[in-house]
């Protein structure tokens, strides 16, 4: 596998995303679940954030301490990846959110932006890009090439549930992202659902379906 695609081991991840899957799951529950793995994977997936050192005075004596250099962005892509910002917020407080809205053309079946906002300073901030699932890659692909197109310099992408094709995708696209799963399925089937999946996460999260 690409050195770059970090699928996830951790029990605790993995037991969560089965019970996800499970059709009977309510939304109460799979929005704490969604959360929660979310917050596993954020753990993950900021392992190598760049630090500087710093003097600081604690009661006792002065001493030096690691502090994050670079700033981070989240940047989840409507409407699912709404589900896992908060998650992300809890352990990185001082994150700026930025926002990516796509629809698919029905004749060319090509992502289109109809929002994009991202912090100013997005080029100076290691980004997370959040959407659950990753199918065919069409909608990570563009949302990525859109905050490039913005000044964006360092990014990640997470994801719960990947399909082979599109991790594949996506790596082609932009080798130089690093993508964090939660687990890669089987395959996508003839309609683009990743198989076995959970459905639609955006309908799951938001009691839509």
């Amino acid at each position: 596998m690409n050195e770059r695609v970090h699928e996830m081991t951790h029990p605790l991840i993995l037991h969560k995303i089965s019970m996800i899957r499970d059709e009977k799951t309510t939304v109460k529950d799979f929005r704490e679940l969604v959360y929660e793995i979310s917050l596993l994977m954020g753990y993950e997936s900021t392992r190598d954030l760049d630090m500087i050192e710093q003097t600081v005075n604690t009661p006792i004596a002065e001493t030096t301490g690691k502090f994050i250099a670079k700033q981070v962005a989240l940047v989840p892509i409507l409407r699912a990846g709404l589900g896992m910002v908060d998650a992300l917020m809890s352990i990185i407080p001082a994150a700026k959110v930025g926002h990516v809205g796509l629809y698919r053309d029905h004749e060319t079946l090509e992502p289109k932006e109809y929002y994009c906002k991202l912090p100013p300073d997005i080029d100076k901030r290691q980004v997370i890009v959040l959407d659950p699932m990753l199918a065919t890659g069409g909608s990570s692909i563009a949302a990525i090439d859109f905050i490039k197109q913005r000044g964006a310099k360092r990014i990640k992408l997470m994801c719960i549930i990947g399909a082979p094709e599109g991790v594949e995708a996506v790596m082609n696209a932009h080798p130089d992202i690093e993508l964090f799963v939660g687990t890669i399925d089987e395959k996508l089937n003839e309609k683009g659902y990743i198989v076995p999946g959970l459905g639609d996460a955006g309908d799951r999260l938001f009691g839509t379906i």
